[in-house]
């Protein structure tokens, strides 16, 4: 494990070093002169810390840079560069932080992550296709019709609670076969029970839950997205739904319980930023109190708040208030803590229906005839993308199938051509399936990305055989179109469209392997060290965060991740493998248990 020592003298120097090069067989290795300077007054006598004895890599380049050491001081990193060098900046006296041949990086963010799904998740039953990894053990996925059925059979009768909703999260009609109103009654009886979708878009009901939450066929008369016979709430139908359903899903204690699990989960995995693109997703005031209430512990890392436009539309009547509320969001201490911040000048939109529904707006369709769905209709979301254009809004769009990325990329186009922007950095999240032409036209228009690369693990198999097909389900989140044409990308997890895993994301961007083992669509393998870029520097920018945190230069946060390899000369089969040992918040170090 690692190791500290003290030391007796302190010194401050304009800051100067050797930046040592290192690199996986993607990349040579180089040697750079690198000048890192803090000005002397902003280096305060507090005691120093110097990491030293193993790959510290920086991320801060477009090729991969090692160096002997880095020096923090009062949660700010103040040089990195040669050991010798940092032992004169950081005195006799300063912390010895021997790596023992690890590795040290910037701490990983996690760009989009739901504290409020993963709070509800956490909290109740997982039973999904794949074995999901928790602090507490893990979760074993099941496939199988009657297999599902079985096992949600036997957690209500062990688990579920006289008059009290009962959730189960993690079904998938493509694993386990189809579920309805009828079914759920069968198998529940008189207990209300709420079966969640794995896409966490969609969720069935029994009667005893639809009598339990007080609602009728008549209040979502009006919404196609709603079938009331068989208890089946979707996208709109979901949307519309989730604020019915707050006072039970966000139950403080229960609420509380989730979310610690979740803190404990970003710890293990390394992470010390998570954003959350789309907030609230229910009740702004009590998802915000809950929150305060699990960051008032102080878990090592931050949280950064996107406004949800689609939601705050609804709640404050109308696009023009919704944008009016959200320019006082990131004010003050009303709504922000040391730790929680709203990012300004940032909203989150929706496009398409989910992929793990195959709900996405496919150009060809699918096999079985349906068309998926738009989360928002389109001329609402024309309204919305040009009120927040034309206020100089960073704005991020969930979109996932072909057809729903192209309508937003055709509205940036009529945008760019009425108002231009520069260095506008409008994001598409998730990008289940595009085109080559497709990622031109975002090159041409300054459109970035933040993508989801774990669909290709989770679903090419099945989608292969059902909807999709062989070509389009093997080219999900076709990775190498965006880094030919220099399309600035982040990975994320969306929790839980896929584990809060960085490592993992980056293992699925450069093998592209399948759930079954298969290697698919090699020509879209990217490089590992562009993988790393996507859950650190790549990652900042996608919240433009990259002056403050995401590479390990002077100046910036004291946020680091400790790894037990390094991830640029291991064998890439390896990355999602490494062991994490801890992470270092603002300059403050917490180790995994072994």
């Amino acid at each position: 494990m690692f190791q500290f020592k003290r030391n007796s003298t302190r010194i401050i120097y304009i800051l100067c070093g050797f930046l040592l090069s290192a690199c996986s067989d993607n990349n040579k290795i180089q040697v750079k002169n690198t000048i890192n300077i803090i000005k002397t007054d902003q280096v305060s006598a507090s005691l120093s810390t110097l990491y030293h004895n193993g790959s510290i890599l920086t991320m801060a380049g477009k090729s991969p840079n090692v160096v002997e050491a880095l020096v923090e001081k009062s949660g700010k990193i103040v040089f990195v560069g040669s050991l010798k060098q940092a032992k004169k900046i950081a005195g006799n006296t300063a912390e010895s932080f021997d790596l023992k041949g690890s590795t040290l990086m910037p701490g990983l963010i996690e760009p989009h992550l739901h504290p409020s799904l993963a709070a509800v998740m956490l909290q109740n039953e997982i039973i999904a296709p794949y074995d999901w990894k928790l602090p507490s053990g893990i979760k074993q996925g099941v496939s199988g019709e009657t297999e599902y059925r079985d096992r949600i059979t036997r957690s209500i009768k062990d688990n579920a609670k006289s008059g009290e909703m009962y959730f189960i999260w993690g079904f998938h009609q493509l694993w386990h076969g189809d579920i309805s109103r009828e079914l759920l009654n069968q198998i529940a009886g008189d207990q209300p029970v709420g079966i969640i979708h794995r896409s966490f878009h969609e969720i069935y009901l029994n009667d005893a839950a639809i009598n339990l939450l007080g609602i009728k066929e008549e209040d979502f008369s009006d919404n196609p997205q709603v079938e009331w016979q068989k208890g089946h709430f979707y996208e709109g139908g979901w949307l519309a739904l989730v604020p019915i359903m707050a006072p039970v899903l966000l139950e403080p204690t229960k609420y509380r319980k989730g979310l610690a699990t979740m803190s404990a989960i970003l710890k293990q995995n390394g992470i010390t930023t998570i954003a959350e693109p789309g907030f609230p997703s229910s009740d702004f005031d009590t998802e915000l109190t809950l929150l305060k209430s699990e960051m008032a512990s102080n878990p090592p890392y931050d949280v950064y708040l996107i406004p949800s436009g689609t939601q705050l539309y609804g709640m404050k009547g109308g696009n023009q208030q919704a944008m009016n509320f959200m320019e006082t969001l990131a004010k003050g201490s009303k709504y922000n803590t040391n730790n929680i911040h709203f990012l300004p000048k940032q909203v989150k939109l929706f496009a398409d229906g989910a992929i793990y529904s195959q709900l996405m707006k496919m150009k060809d369709g699918y096999a079985d005839g349906h068309g998926g769905e738009w989360m928002t209709p389109l001329k609402l979301f024309s309204e919305q993308i040009n009120i927040y254009w034309n206020n100089g809004y960073k704005i991020h769009v969930h979109a996932n199938g072909d057809l729903g990325q192209q309508m937003v990329i055709d509205n940036v186009e009529k945008l760019q051509a009425r108002n231009p922007r520069t260095d506008h950095r409008f994001t598409l999240h998730h990008m289940g399936y595009f085109t080559d032409d497709m990622t031109k036209q975002m090159s041409i228009l300054g459109m970035e990305a933040s993508v989801n690369p774990y669909y290709l693990w989770a679903l090419a198999d099945k989608y292969a055989e059902h909807g999709l097909g062989k070509e389009r389900a093997e080219n999900l989140v076709a990775m190498k179109l965006l880094v030919n044409n220099h399309i600035p990308f982040s990975f994320h997890s969306d929790f839980s469209m896929a584990p809060a895993e960085p490592l993992t994301l980056a293992w699925a961007a450069v093998n592209r392997s399948t759930s079954q083992g298969k290697r698919v669509s090699q020509n879209q393998r990217i490089d590992v060290y562009n993988a790393m870029r996507a859950i650190t520097i790549d990652a900042a920018r996608s919240l433009n965060l990259e002056t403050r945190i995401g590479s390990l230069e002077a100046g910036k946060v004291a946020n680091f991740t400790l790894l037990a390899s390094n991830p640029l000369t291991i064998d890439p089969m390896l990355l999602k493998d490494i062991s994490i040992k801890g992470i270092v918040y603002k300059g403050k170090l917490s180790l995994n248990d072994d």
